[in-house]
């Protein structure tokens, strides 16, 4: 879904390969032609992005706040907002926008028409590079989460996750029926956005806080998954509103069912399928006996999941939870995070480069409309989603507010909701920029806040348990 328009953009240029019209051949033949041109294209972008990414986390590193929010201001410097180095079309740039763009420019001297092309397939293959990136992301994290764990919390994540929708949706919507006066469909399209949590985001924070395995990294990680598939639905009911003025009760039964079946079901073979795999990988004896094997289970499980019409990254994160429960567990993570490594910057930073900080400038006057609504969805998403921590019950001690800002950013999920939104022409210009700020700022306050969460919760332990405490 994150990156649905660009892979429907390369479907229907494979397909226009085999069309035999000529025209269509001349044109397909000029796209080959610049196939090289696509290359160098992309690689010069990877090195932006790798750049921009070793030097955002490491920076950030220092700063003794989390890697991945380096990041994600390293894409956004690099982004739309500032550099131009790394933009995509769907953000509203052209070929002439982008920097990279005008260094092929200079030196293969294109035609306007073949520079659009390459700066279009170009995008295309970052977007799917990124789309990788976080699917790896998601198999990771569930390599690294406790199955046994994750079931012990499963009611409290189901309560957290559905509060987490309820609350901030009703909230959003109302407030901005009542106080702005925006009509009843705009209205519950920006409260479906309020609704999103972005797991990949989450998950990696905790997981450089050492905190994902703690139970209310458990929760927060289950919350955000059954969240996912929540916000799936949720966006399913708007976007039939948004079509036709009625939902459709049939495609939200089905997405209810399946998703139910898909996360279900899977854990329930992971026994079974745990033997054969181990009994698979002792049989191979050439190199990747247990990575591959275990690539190929996470993207047929992503393949389903798309397949079916919920997440791919649901899938990816179904198939480490599985595998988490093999004795080759251990081997296979240290075999995954260079894979990872290689991968999962490339989505942190295109997040960041697709986040335009332009609808933060109140000297357009559009964006000062947009402005105020964006202060009133930004509480409405922090207050919305804080709360969740409160829902949590027969936990005593648990890290109440660490659960609830670890389901605040919205991240990439929230600016899907936005894109669908502002495709349909249901959002009017200042509605669509509130909800990208409160994407924007949501996504970059959780991972310090998160940090800050669990420090706090630290020094309480310690001090209950007696340990020496400084004096102010």
């Amino acid at each position: 879904m994150i990156f649905a328009e660009p892979f429907m953009n390369s479907t229907s240029w494979i397909s226009s390969l085999f069309s035999p019209v000529p025209p269509t051949l001349l044109a397909t033949t000029t796209e080959a032609e610049n196939g090289p041109i696509v290359l160098t294209g992309v690689l010069l972008s990877l090195v932006v992005i790798y750049l921009a990414s070793k030097l955002g986390g490491e920076l950030s590193k220092r700063l003794d706040f989390p890697p991945v929010l380096g990041e994600l201001v390293a894409g956004v410097v690099v982004g739309v907002s500032a550099l131009h180095l790394v933009v995509f079309p769907e953000s509203g740039m052209q070929a002439s926008d982008s920097v990279v763009m005008t260094i092929l420019q200079a030196i293969n001297n294109l035609t306007p028409d073949a520079l659009t092309s390459i700066f279009q397939s170009q995008s295309e293959v970052i977007s799917v590079l990124a789309e990788l990136g976080v699917i790896i992301l998601l198999f990771e994290i569930g390599l690294e989460s406790d199955l046994r764990q994750l079931k012990e919390v499963g009611y409290q994540a189901t309560i957290v996750a559905c509060v987490g929708v309820a609350v901030p949706f009703g909230a959003g919507t109302a407030g901005l029926m009542l106080l702005f006066n925006v009509p009843a469909i705009p209205a519950i399209f920006a409260g479906a956005a309020l609704t999103a949590t972005s797991i990949g985001i989450t998950s990696k924070v905790l997981s450089e806080l050492g905190q994902l395995k703690s139970k209310e990294g458990q929760i927060i990680v289950g919350a955000a998954v059954i969240d996912d598939v929540l916000g799936i639905i949720v966006l399913a009911v708007v976007a039939s509103l948004a079509k036709t003025g009625e939902v459709d009760v049939f495609n939200v039964i089905y997405l209810i069912v399946s998703a139910t079946v898909f996360l279900l079901g899977s854990i329930l073979l992971g026994n079974f399928f745990n033997k054969s795999f181990v009994a698979i990988v002792d049989k191979l004896q050439t190199r990747g006996n247990i990575v591959i094997p275990a690539f190929i289970f996470a993207f047929f499980m992503a393949f389903l999941g798309n397949a079916i019409h919920l997440e791919a990254i649901l899938g990816a994160f179904a198939a480490g939870l599985v595998l988490d429960e093999t004795d080759k567990r251990k081997e296979l993570d240290e075999q995954v995070k260079p894979i990872a490594d290689i991968l999962v910057p490339v989505f942190f930073v295109t997040v960041g480069a697709r986040a335009d900080l332009g609808v933060l400038n109140p000297a357009v006057p559009d964006n000062r409309a947009g402005l105020i609504i964006a202060i009133f969805l930004i509480v409405v998403a922090i207050v919305g989603k804080v709360v969740t921590g409160w829902s949590v019950f027969g936990q005593p001690g648990i890290n109440r507010i660490a659960i609830g800002v670890g389901m605040i950013p919205r991240g990439e999920v929230g600016l899907v909701f936005a894109g669908i939104g502002s495709a349909s022409g249901v959002l009017s210009k200042p509605l669509e920029a509130a909800i990208i700020i409160m994407v924007i700022l949501t996504t970059f306050l959780a991972p310090p806040l998160l940090r800050v969460a669990f420090a706090k919760s630290a020094t309480e332990q310690t001090d209950v348990a007696g340990e020496p405490q400084t004096l102010p």
